[in-house]
Parts: structure tokens; C-alpha cells; sequence
């Protein structure tokens, strides 16, 4: 046994050298403030963290094989400042009811069973809303292998190969459409202002409009010494749109030269059963002169086969049905409110949306001045458009370290319930639908 140990010490050490030629590098960002929201009839303030960037902690390295051939790794994990934990989700405290849009459901001339619908609408909230509103991380969607956000690594884990002639790389990435998408919002996806609080339909986090990371994917990327770029990507089952498409496809064009940075990105989704899922196309990037930086993206979102009907399915017979058979409610009423309830998800869960945003920076002082306009067309039925403002301001404190304000406003219209968000999280929802959402935000950033 102590001959043992030793090998394995022996083993230790002769590898030393071998793995100090690796260069690795341990870096983050914390990230924190506090908001003051209004999203109803009441003012809100909280700590939030990772408001202008998601907090997260990160490895990264290289080893350099000659040739022209490199070894390189990336493993970064969520860090909420404000609890200590990896998992986040609404910054708002209200709940959207999409789940239960246009169920009135009828009483078959009783007034037991009026009441046992008046209980199954508040049952439906009560029991759904909390869990499948806030996050990707409910049992349910767990179990059919999906929901990655809380996982240790859920930002990016990724390994890779860059060769002569591009890069192959295979993990957990971010998507080739979402790269797009980032460079055209003048917010950078992150505080009150963000193009992406509004991409998206009624159902909130769980109707986004783009697929942000993509699990299970392999990546092919190449860039030229002319400024220009690309990207295609291939997820395996359980990639894409919360970690539960059948498989995914993705790829980019970009442009990063001479000022700009602009190029047009497409994601496409498939679901468990073979139909076409969350569809995007992402035109758009910026345009840096002087002390001005301009921005400008336009987006289709398509998504006539929502990967998470099966999800509430489920939930309406394991968590809703029990509780209707042991209050009394007859078999023939159960079954006609879960026809109801199947048919209205089926519909709020349909997005059809076109999207675009505009958006500046102007150096000022230490600093910059931020500011954005953003409006959704909702072409479904019901014609949920939503416009969104934002101005903000940060001020580099030194070259790690800057602090930020922020004021966002978000315009509903019909059963839209928007409410401004940050990098870290969803804004959530106003307290009803067709509410205005006001937001001011500011806090704190280090990168390190």
C-alpha cells in the first residue's frame, strides 16, 4: 500500500511540468445593486445581483501544440452576490397568467362545480405559475432531461480545438443567433434597458424568443483576417431552448472591422416529437466613431409547437387532477376542464413576434451614457405589443471597477405584463396584464 502512495506521488510530480506549460487563467465578475420597481399599485425595492453582467466565476486556458494548433477549455459558473447560490430567477414578485388566459371554464349548472372552477383557476396558479414561471429547474422539466440553469457550470462548458482552419468546439455555448443579438443591444444584455427583456410572448421566461445557450452542442468556428466570420452549430437530444429540443441548428455571419460589428444569425429548434420548434433570425450589430457607438437589430421569433406543452401536461394531471378528484369533482367535468385547459395553453403558448431595437453610447467623462428604444410586434390573436425605453449611465472607476444607474420603462399593450429586467435574470411581470413597468436600477461592477 505505501508503495502504492508513492507511485502515485512519483507520478504527481513528473507530471508538474507537463501541465504548467497549460495556461490557465481564473477570472469572474461580481456584480450587485439595488432596484426600485413599479409594476403595479406598489414600489418594490430589493438587492439584485448581476444587473449590468451576470456574476460568475471562470476557468479558461490554452495549450498551445505547435502548428498552429491549440487545446482550449472554458468552464464558467453563475455566482448570485446577493445569496451565495448558482440559482436565479423573475425579479418581479407577480406571476403572468398566461397559464390561464381565456379558460373560464363551465359550471354545468351547478353552483358546487361553479365554485370548483372559481378553485381550479386558482389551483392552476397556485400550483403551476410559481414553479414554471420563475425557472427552468421544476421537477418536471428535470426529468425529461432539460432545465440547466443551477447546474455548477450552467454559463458556458465547453472544450475545444482551433486548428489552421477554424475552431471545433463541443459543450455547453452560447448559441451562434444569441451572439448577434448581444452585439445589437445597446444594454448588452444586461440592466433595465436590454433588448432582450421584451424578445419573447406572454408566457414570459418560459415563451423567450431566443435560445441563449445551447447544452449537448458541437461548434465550428472560423474567423478571417478581413474582419470577417462564422459559425454553425449542431445540438444533440436535450439541446437548445432549456435543454429539451430534440436537436438544434444554429450558425452565424459576422463582420468586426473598421468599427463595426454587425452580422445576421439563425436558430432552429426541434422538438421531442419531430415538429419545428423555436425559430430566430437575428440581423443586426454596431457601429463604433468617435465617442459615439451606435446600435441597431431586428428579430423574427416563431414558435407554433411550445417543447413545453408536454411539461404542463404533466403538471395539470399530477398536480391539478388529484386535487379535482379529492374535492368531489365528477370524472365527465375533470375531463372537460382538461380539454379546456389543453387546447387555451396550447394557444398562449404560441409565439409569433417581430422584434427590433435601437440604441447609442456617447463617451462622457470616465464614462458613458447608454440609452435604447425597443418595440415587440405580437402577431398572435392577442395583439400583445410592448414598447420598452431605456437611459442609464456608468462611470469606470478604474480599469476593473465601475458603477452604474439605470432607468427602464416598458409600454404593455392587450395581455402584454413585460417588466424590465437584468443580465442575471427575467424582469418577470407587471401585476396585470396591459400595466406599464418602470424600473431604476444601480450598482456596482468587478471584474477580475
Amino acid at each position: 500500500m505505501k508503495m502504492k502512495f508513492l507511485t502515485m506521488a512519483l507520478g504527481a510530480c513528473f507530471a508538474m511540468p507537463a501541465l504548467a506549460q497549460t495556461n490557465v487563467t481564473l477570472y469572474g465578475i461580481l456584480d450587485a445593486g439595488i432596484q426600485v420597481s413599479k409594476l403595479g399599485k406598489d414600489t418594490q425595492t430589493k438587492m439584485v445581483s448581476g444587473i449590468a453582467d451576470g456574476s460568475r466565476i471562470g476557468f479558461k486556458g490554452t495549450e498551445d501544440m505547435g502548428g498552429g494548433y491549440k487545446a482550449i477549455f472554458n468552464l464558467e459558473a453563475r455566482v448570485e452576490v446577493d445569496t451565495g447560490s448558482n440559482k436565479t430567477g423573475n425579479l418581479s414578485d407577480y406571476q403572468g397568467y398566461a397559464l390561464t388566459k381565456g379558460m373560464n371554464f363551465p359550471d354545468f349548472g351547478s353552483a358546487a362545480l361553479k365554485g370548483a372552477a372559481a378553485q381550479t383557476l386558482a389551483g392552476v396558479r397556485s400550483a403551476l405559475q410559481p414553479k414554471y414561471n420563475v425557472n427552468a429547474t421544476s421537477p418536471l422539466i428535470l426529468s425529461r432531461g432539460g432545465g440547466p440553469d443551477g447546474g455548477l457550470f450552467d454559463r458556458m462548458a465547453m472544450v475545444g480545438l482551433i486548428t489552421p482552419v477554424g475552431a471545433v468546439l463541443a459543450g455547453r455555448m452560447y448559441t451562434p443567433a444569441y451572439e448577434v443579438f448581444n452585439s445589437a443591444d445597446a444594454f448588452e444584455s444586461g440592466m433595465a434597458g436590454s433588448w432582450g427583456g421584451i424578445t419573447g410572448g406572454t408566457g414570459g421566461l418560459l415563451t423567450a424568443g431566443m435560445a441563449i445557450r445551447s447544452n449537448k452542442s458541437v461548434q465550428y468556428r472560423i474567423e478571417l483576417p478581413n474582419g470577417f466570420g462564422g459559425s454553425l452549430m449542431y445540438g444533440f437530444k436535450n439541446s437548445g431552448y432549456i435543454g429539451l429540443d430534440k436537436d438544434f441548428m444554429a450558425g452565424n455571419v459576422r463582420y468586426k472591422a473598421n468599427g463595426f460589428d454587425v452580422g445576421v444569425g439563425y436558430n432552429r429548434g426541434t422538438n421531442t416529437d419531430g415538429s419545428t420548434g423555436l425559430v430566430t433570425t437575428t440581423v443586426g450589430g454596431s457601429y463604433a466613431f468617435d465617442d459615439f457607438k451606435l446600435f441597431a437589430g431586428y428579430q423574427t421569433m416563431r414558435n407554433e409547437n411550445s417543447i413545453l406543452l408536454p411539461v404542463f401536461f404533466d403538471a395539470w394531471d399530477l398536480e391539478i387532477t388529484p386535487g379535482l378528484r379529492a374535492g368531489g369533482v365528477p370524472a365527465p367535468v375533470i375531463a372537460a376542464w382538461t380539454t379546456i385547459f389543453r387546447t387555451n395553453i396550447t394557444k398562449n403558448f404560441k409565439l409569433d413576434a417581430n422584434s427590433y431595437s435601437l440604441g447609442m453610447h456617447y463617451k462622457l467623462g470616465n464614462g458613458r451614457i447608454m440609452a435604447s428604444y425597443s418595440f415587440q410586434d405580437d402577431r398572435t390573436l392577442s395583439n400583445s405589443d410592448v414598447t420598452q425605453y431605456g437611459l442609464g449611465y456608468n462611470y469606470n472607476m478604474s480599469k476593473r471597477t465601475d458603477v452604474y444607474a439605470v432607468v427602464g420603462y416598458t409600454k404593455n399593450q392587450n395581455d402584454g405584463q413585460y417588466a424590465p429586467g437584468a443580465a442575471s435574470a427575467s424582469g418577470g411581470f407587471t401585476e396585470f396584464p396591459g400595466e406599464s413597468g418602470q424600473v431604476f436600477q444601480f450598482g456596482i461592477r468587478h471584474r477580475f
